[in-house]
């Protein structure tokens, strides 16, 4: 290759990086939309318990049904977007229902990821199975993405969620009231009962 063409080929990847840079910063800068109308991620009717301890982290919430087994009820999608993650995170471990006393994991194990728009996503861990979404699927409100497990790092079956602005997390809403999971400092729970009902 002659020294014009590497020139030009220089300057070409040159633009095409600072094209993607101001595209990336662009995004960032951009501000939050609206909370979108999120749902708790279980069955409509269900009373749920959601929990956090110590070392936890503020504003991670554990899910624990309020009344039977965990294992294996539906995980579903607390507002509408598109899927930006599904699979596997971390190692998934041998916790099953015929084995809970199974070796751990590592991470998040079985977990999906969704993009609300506006800069909103949700996170969805330790679910029992591969997830029945993919990347790029447009998901609905209520629509199930999973069921509840003890893939990756998970002492017990149950589902581990986040709500994320902007890439942090923040005090998670349902239905429009907040959660009452906030610090990590201590453990404690409460209990809401889902509307994540088809036909909102």
């Amino acid at each position: 290759m002659t020294a014009r063409p590497a020139r030009i080929l220089v300057a070409v990847a040159a633009i095409v990086l600072l094209v993607i840079a101001t595209a990336v910063i662009t995004s960032r800068l951009r501000k939050p939309g609206p909370r979108p109308d999120f749902q708790l991620p279980v069955a409509c009717g269900e009373t749920w318990i959601l929990g956090t301890y110590p070392g936890h982290d503020d504003f991670d919430i554990d899910f624990f049904p309020a009344r039977g087994s965990a294992w294996g009820r539906p995980v579903l999608a607390s507002a509408a977007g598109t899927v930006i993650e599904a699979g596997v995170n971390g190692t998934l471990g041998s916790r099953t229902p015929d084995n809970p006393k199974g070796p751990y994991g590592t991470g998040a194990g079985y977990w999906v990821k969704i993009d609300h728009g506006g800069r909103w996503d949700t996170q969805y861990l330790h679910l029992l199975e591969s997830p029945p979404v993919a990347v790029g699927d447009e998901v609905t409100q209520g629509q199930q993405i999973g069921k509840i497990g003890s893939t990756g790092k998970s002492g017990a079956p149950h589902l581990h969620y986040e709500q994320r602005r902007a890439g942090d997390k923040v005090e998670s809403h349902f239905a429009g009231q907040p959660a009452g999971i906030t610090s990590d400092d201590r453990e404690y729970s409460v209990r809401r009962t889902s509307r994540n009902c088809p036909g909102r």
